[in-house]
Protein backbone atom coordinates (compact mmCIF):
# COMPACT_ATOMS: atom_id res chain seq x y z
CA UNK A 1 0.00 0.00 0.00
CA UNK A 2 1.58 3.26 -1.01
CA UNK A 3 0.67 6.91 -0.89
CA UNK A 4 2.19 9.75 -2.78
CA UNK A 5 4.49 12.06 -0.84
CA UNK A 6 2.50 14.46 1.31
CA UNK A 7 -0.73 12.49 1.00
CA UNK A 8 -2.44 11.21 4.13
CA UNK A 9 -2.27 7.42 4.47
CA UNK A 10 -5.50 5.46 4.33
CA UNK A 11 -7.28 4.85 7.62
CA UNK A 12 -6.21 1.20 7.58
CA UNK A 13 -2.55 2.23 7.48
CA UNK A 14 -3.00 4.54 10.48
CA UNK A 15 -3.72 1.74 12.96
CA UNK A 16 -1.05 0.36 15.28
CA UNK A 17 0.10 -3.06 14.04
CA UNK A 18 2.40 -5.61 15.60
CA UNK A 19 3.92 -8.75 14.09
CA UNK A 20 5.60 -11.29 16.35
CA UNK A 21 6.75 -14.88 16.10
CA UNK A 22 4.41 -17.32 17.85
CA UNK A 23 6.27 -20.41 19.10
CA UNK A 24 2.95 -22.14 19.81
CA UNK A 25 1.68 -21.66 16.25
CA UNK A 26 5.13 -21.76 14.64
CA UNK A 27 4.07 -18.79 12.51
CA UNK A 28 4.07 -15.04 12.72
CA UNK A 29 1.01 -13.52 14.35
CA UNK A 30 -0.08 -10.03 13.36
CA UNK A 31 -2.38 -8.00 15.58
CA UNK A 32 -3.75 -4.48 15.70
CA UNK A 33 -4.07 -2.41 18.89
CA UNK A 34 -7.42 -0.82 18.06
CA UNK A 35 -9.06 -4.18 17.20
CA UNK A 36 -7.83 -6.48 20.01
CA UNK A 37 -9.98 -9.43 18.90
CA UNK A 38 -8.36 -9.59 15.43
CA UNK A 39 -5.19 -11.44 14.47
CA UNK A 40 -3.64 -13.05 11.39
CA UNK A 41 -1.21 -15.96 11.20
CA UNK A 42 1.26 -16.56 8.39
CA UNK A 43 4.66 -18.21 8.00
CA UNK A 44 5.94 -14.97 6.44
CA UNK A 45 5.98 -11.86 8.65
CA UNK A 46 5.21 -9.48 5.78
CA UNK A 47 2.27 -11.61 4.66
CA UNK A 48 1.00 -11.66 8.24
CA UNK A 49 1.00 -7.85 8.20
CA UNK A 50 -0.71 -7.72 4.81
CA UNK A 51 -3.28 -10.24 6.04
CA UNK A 52 -4.21 -8.26 9.14
CA UNK A 53 -4.46 -5.06 7.08
CA UNK A 54 -6.89 -6.77 4.69
CA UNK A 55 -8.89 -8.11 7.63
CA UNK A 56 -9.06 -4.67 9.27
CA UNK A 57 -10.21 -3.18 5.97
CA UNK A 58 -13.00 -5.76 5.70
CA UNK A 59 -14.08 -5.21 9.32
CA UNK A 60 -14.14 -1.42 8.83
CA UNK A 61 -16.31 -1.89 5.76
CA UNK A 62 -18.72 -4.15 7.69
CA UNK A 63 -18.89 -1.74 10.64
CA UNK A 64 -19.52 1.19 8.31
CA UNK A 65 -22.28 -0.63 6.41
CA UNK A 66 -24.01 -1.66 9.63
CA UNK A 67 -23.76 1.84 11.10
CA UNK A 68 -21.57 0.71 13.98
CA UNK A 69 -18.72 2.91 15.23
CA UNK A 70 -15.27 2.31 13.75
CA UNK A 71 -12.41 2.54 16.25
CA UNK A 72 -10.32 5.67 15.73
CA UNK A 73 -6.61 5.04 15.16
CA UNK A 74 -4.73 5.80 18.38
CA UNK A 75 -2.35 7.97 16.34
CA UNK A 76 -5.26 10.32 15.56
CA UNK A 77 -6.70 10.48 19.06
CA UNK A 78 -6.35 13.58 21.19
CA UNK A 79 -5.00 13.20 24.71
CA UNK A 80 -5.52 15.72 27.51
CA UNK A 81 -2.13 15.17 29.12
CA UNK A 82 -3.91 14.36 32.35
CA UNK A 83 -3.32 10.95 33.92
CA UNK A 84 -4.98 9.79 37.13
CA UNK A 85 -3.00 7.00 38.72
CA UNK A 86 -3.89 4.98 41.81
CA UNK A 87 -0.98 3.79 43.95
CA UNK A 88 -0.70 2.41 47.46
CA UNK A 89 -0.52 4.94 50.32
CA UNK A 90 3.03 3.72 51.02
CA UNK A 91 4.17 4.41 47.45
CA UNK A 92 2.41 7.80 47.49
CA UNK A 93 4.29 8.73 50.68
CA UNK A 94 7.61 7.49 49.25
CA UNK A 95 7.16 9.48 46.03
CA UNK A 96 6.13 12.61 47.94
CA UNK A 97 9.23 12.34 50.12
CA UNK A 98 11.51 11.79 47.11
CA UNK A 99 9.93 14.76 45.32
CA UNK A 100 10.49 16.93 48.41
CA UNK A 101 14.11 15.75 48.60
CA UNK A 102 14.56 16.85 44.98
CA UNK A 103 12.82 20.16 45.67
CA UNK A 104 10.11 19.67 43.06
CA UNK A 105 6.34 19.15 43.20
CA UNK A 106 5.17 15.52 43.23
CA UNK A 107 3.53 15.81 39.80
CA UNK A 108 6.77 17.10 38.23
CA UNK A 109 8.79 14.36 39.95
CA UNK A 110 6.40 11.62 38.79
CA UNK A 111 6.45 12.99 35.24
CA UNK A 112 10.26 12.90 35.24
CA UNK A 113 10.21 9.28 36.43
CA UNK A 114 7.75 8.28 33.71
CA UNK A 115 9.82 9.87 30.94
CA UNK A 116 13.03 8.03 31.87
Amino acid sequence: MSTRKGAAPSTVAQYRYSVQWSPEDEEFVASVLEFPSLSWLDEDQFEALRGIERLVSAVIEELTQSGEPVPQPISGQTFSGRLNLRVSPELHRKLAMEAANHGVPLNKYATELLTE
